[in-house]
């Protein structure tokens, strides 16, 4: 049982905010609003938000504060069986931020790169082996944070982190005000298009941005409730929680789209903007060099938050498991970590690394990156409110309650289905406009295969024990 904890609600809703604003609220909503008929997009956002991310958000939080232990022991308390799909989500959590960490080195690259006045192009940027040595840097500050433990490293980052990242984006917004396109900009980020409402694809690309942006899911939010004091109201929490990501994800839009209107691009590129178009309109704009400091400074704050949070599942897992100390547990976790990401920050460098065709860090979020997040997110509810079925589960979340149990697994369900089916697409892919490739198929069919397979078994392990 874990014997640390948040200094002060403050501390735990910053930490907790900078969990979940990170790189999914800057560039990837923009992409995804862009994509999905602007304001059209919002409608089921909103949505997703009300009816998802807020119950989601309660369970883990509340599962963790009443087990006060990591991701992996907190499943091996419903049944010493589930200890493995607790390893298995763990398995992907730290996937996923082995190559959120090639990303935030990008971040960190062309923060510093703009900042030394290099006006760094993403073209330029990976034909050196700046990705690689910005992977190593951006995992060292991650496990340096987290081997500082809770209040010393974690809440000490967040308490400047996300502030900082707050006025940073407030400024930029304020600067797109000035823009030509800041009228054009709002018309198309706040006015629905209601025919697009009847898009399949708008809907899961919405609910699915919801899980990827908010950090539920993973077992981020279950490590961090373990250390939230018994005082601290969650649900109020959880609400603060989801009303700043909400905030961050719409000032975001704000900043990036009078750019994009201001200098004739187009709001449909996706995630290229970050790296590949936005890079060119801050070399022509009225103080495009600071602008662009300003704008990757935020990317890179918003981005080692969330690296911290991802990292911070799987060294609290170690220091259970092997009773190593915080150091001793980061340094082994932030290894496996770098070992991990290493073949994803190789494709984009002079060796080109790739698998099945493509480049590796294509591959693993076409298979992880994508798929991942929503089975991970089906196996807690799955055990925690299927399987456990508890009563302190049920007093936590209250009238939550049948959103978790019904909803969500259902909107998850439908997620998965039409990402394995192509109406929405991976969030890394869209950066240089990849198409899916041949051996993408078959990732596919081995993970569904495997979630109706652990369906079944965990079905089943619940009748033998009721029984």
């Amino acid at each position: 049982m874990t014997t640390e904890r948040w200094s002060s609600q403050f501390g735990f809703v910053l930490a907790t905010v900078g969990a979940a604003v990170g790189l999914g609220n800057v560039w990837r909503f923009s992409a995804v609003v862009g994509q999905n008929g602007g304001g059209a997009y919002l409608v089921p956002y909103l949505a997703a938000v009300v009816l998802c991310a807020v119950p989601m958000l309660v369970l883990e939080l509340g599962v963790g504060r009443r087990l006060r232990t990591d991701l992996v022991s907190a499943f091996g308390t419903v049944g010493r069986e589930y200890r493995m799909v607790g390893w298995a989500v763990l398995g992907g959590v730290l996937l996923l931020a082995s190559y959120y960490l090639v990303l935030t080195g990008w971040v960190l690259g062309f923060f510093v790169g703009w900042l030394g006045g290099a006006r760094t192009t993403f073209a330029a940027f990976v034909t050196g082996w700046t990705p690689v040595a910005g992977f190593l840097a951006a995992t060292a500050i991650t496990g340096v944070v987290v081997s500082g433990g809770v209040r010393s490293g974690i809440e000490r980052l967040t308490t400047v982190a996300m502030p900082t990242a707050a006025l940073l984006l407030v400024g930029l917004a304020v600067y797109g005000a000035t823009l030509s396109g800041w009228d054009t900009a709002v018309a198309f980020l706040f006015t629905p298009r209601l025919a697009a409402l009847t898009d399949l694809g708008v809907w899961s690309a919405a609910f699915g941005q919801v899980f990827f942006s908010m950090s539920v899911g993973q077992g981020v939010m279950l490590t961090y409730g373990s250390y939230v004091t018994d005082e601290t109201d969650l649900l109020e929490s959880s609400v603060v929680v989801v009303v700043a990501d909400v905030a961050a994800a719409l000032v975001a839009g704000l900043v990036v789209f009078p750019i994009v209107f201001s200098f004739g691009l187009q709001p449909t590129l996706g995630t290229e903007l970050a790296f590949t178009t936005l890079p060119t309109a801050f070399r022509v704009m009225p103080l495009g060099r600071l602008v662009a400091v300003c704008f990757f400074g935020l990317l890179a704050l918003a981005a080692l938050s969330s690296s911290v949070a991802l990292l911070e599942v799987g060294v609290a897992a170690a220091e259970t498991t092997t009773r190593l100390s915080r150091s001793g547990a980061t340094a082994l976790t932030t290894a496996g970590v770098v070992l991990a990401g290493v073949p994803s920050a190789l494709s984009y460098s002079p060796v080109g690394l790739t698998a099945l065709g493509r480049p590796v860090l294509d591959v693993i979020d076409e298979s992880v990156g994508t798929f991942a997040l929503p089975l991970s997110a089906l196996c807690l509810v799955a055990v925690f409110v299927w399987v456990a079925d508890d009563d302190a589960t049920r007093s936590e979340l209250g009238r939550l309650f049948p959103a978790v149990k019904y909803l969500i697994p259902t909107v998850l369900v439908v997620v998965v289905a039409a990402r394995a089916g192509g109406v929405t697409g991976p969030a890394w892919r869209l950066l240089l406009g990849r198409a899916s490739g041949d051996g993408v198929a078959v990732v596919v069919a081995v993970l569904l295969a495997g979630l109706a397979a652990a369906v079944a078994w965990l079905s089943l392990s619940r009748l033998r024990r009721t029984g």
